[in-house]
């Protein structure tokens, strides 16, 4: 798995505004950004991303994810 395969699968489940992915092939990191977000807690929104990923979290295809999920607005209100 490579960072443009993993971006791949996570915007084809989950409706991004802004999408980064980053890692080594198996510790990866993703700053996601989507209106999907809205209304939800911390680990809601990771769970929406783990669920764009299926199964390749369990067979070890991703071994490891660590993320920020934000909606558009906190995405905006984020000094970079």
């Amino acid at each position: 798995m490579n960072a443009e395969q993993l971006h791949a699968i996570i915007a084809a489940g989950l409706d991004c505004t802004h999408l980064e992915v980053d890692g080594d092939g198996r510790h990866w990191t993703a700053v996601v950004v989507s209106d999907a977000f809205a209304g939800l807690r911390s680990i809601a929104r990771h769970q929406r991303v783990y669920a764009t990923l299926g199964q390749k979290m369990h067979t070890d295809e991703v071994h490891a994810l660590s993320m920020k999920a934000y909606t558009p607005a906190e995405w905006a209100s984020q000094a970079r």
